[in-house]
């Protein structure tokens, strides 16, 4: 049966079901993150592995992508939230949206914010070692970096900046939408990070690797963690979320193809890694490259991941078990699982050097409890209290 273009449009205007695919992307970027995590900051133990099996060794360095992943997820899913009202005639409430968002985000956020600055024992580094706190409150630490504790929290920042950028500028341009103006749009911002990205690459990383210095910091700092450089992946969600809502057919067609979109995908993604796996260490040939625009490669192959796992035939649709709980745990296991790698090795001694895989069962046991327990005890109640409480006018 054809659908009218009436009948796509009040379809679309709904809340989506939860869906099996975003379940497993989600679950596999913070898997992603903690592996790389472990293999980085838990590199001093067995020999350099990080404790981590061979077999995993390969994925961890390359974990880092998680993040990517995650901000895909997060354009795709703000950007149809803010843009579904559009179908129905009305405009997105901003008060309503950065009030979920405060619900969603701060109370477990500034739990493990106490945990780090009053119980010594959590934190890997001093308290007097930690960042100023108006630092992790403002959302600000990714753009000063001054490498102390609780570092992950960059990508959160981003997110945030996000969060509170977006709406305005749906605001601004729906009021006279046109596709041409959303291209400018996104693709102004794609050019911006390029720009950027290339401006640090030719007059910061190569004077120091011709000079023979380490840059890895400089990169860290200048290109890996502010948010103007790293805006790829949000702004590849966000056009998947303009293509289903606005386009319901073209959405329809790429729907169809599930298997090439995770084909098309994974192949963009693996040219991406390849050219971004040296970017701390050099800063010519194929790692320059990757630095330019190996981010956006390796988000729009990623976007194409998330519509296979949209689409109607897609491998990434299958159900996997333990996913859906993996992924209602992602943001309190993003929260606390960097610190556990160091409170395992403190509380259990014995077990870390017993050997890889027995640390490893440990660690993710343990990495699962306390994210459950943040989870249960502040996260969803706070969900509930904000689905409770009605949105002021």
């Amino acid at each position: 049966m054809v659908r009218t273009h009436s009948e796509v449009f009040t379809s679309l205007a709904q809340p989506s079901p939860r869906s099996n695919g975003l379940d497993t992307l989600r679950s596999l970027a913070i898997l992603s993150v903690i592996v790389f995590h472990v293999y980085a900051y838990h590199g001093s133990a067995f020999d350099g592995s990080g404790g981590l099996p061979a077999a995993l060794l390969p994925a961890a360095r390359m974990g880092w992508a998680g993040v990517d992943l995650f901000f895909v997820l997060s354009g795709y899913l703000i950007g149809a939230q803010l843009l579904r009202p559009y179908l129905a005639g009305q405009r997105p409430g901003l008060w309503s949206f950065y009030r979920n968002r405060f619900y969603r985000v701060l109370p477990a956020y500034a739990v493990v914010l106490a945990l780090y600055y009053f119980l010594p024992v959590w934190s890997e580094y001093y308290p007097g070692h930690l960042s100023p706190l108006w630092e992790f409150f403002t959302f600000t630490w990714n753009l000063i970096v001054d490498y102390r504790a609780f570092s992950h929290v960059w990508s959160l920042c981003i997110e945030e900046h996000f969060y509170l950028l977006l709406p305005l500028i749906v605001l601004t341009t729906m009021r006279k939408p046109s596709l041409r103006k959303t291209a400018m749009v996104l693709g102004g911002l794609v050019l911006f990070g390029i720009c950027i990205r290339a401006y640090f690459l030719f007059h910061l990383l190569r004077p120091l690797e011709r000079a023979g210095e380490p840059f890895g910091a400089e990169y860290m700092k200048f290109i890996y963690y502010p948010t103007y450089s790293r805006l790829d992946g949000l702004l590849a969600g966000v056009t998947l979320a303009l293509v289903k809502t606005f386009r319901p057919f073209w959405w329809s067609a790429i729907a169809r193809r599930g298997h090439m979109l995770t084909g098309l995908g994974l192949a963009l993604a693996g040219v991406a890694l390849y050219l971004l796996k040296d970017r701390t260490e050099f800063a010519s040939g194929a790692a320059a490259v990757g630095t330019v625009i190996g981010f956006p490669v390796l988000s729009a192959g990623l976007a194409l991941l998330v519509a296979s796992a949209l689409s109607t035939n897609g491998l990434l649709r299958i159900k996997v078990p333990g996913a859906k709980l993996i992924a209602t745990l992602a943001y309190s296991l993003y929260l606390t699982h960097k610190e556990l790698i160091h409170l395992v090795d403190l509380s259990f001694p014995v077990i870390a050097q017993a050997g890889r895989w027995q640390w490893l069962g440990l660690y993710a046991i343990c990495c699962l409890v306390v994210a459950a327990t943040l989870y249960l005890c502040v996260e969803r109640p706070f969900l509930i209290l904000r689905d409770r409480r009605p949105v002021p006018r």
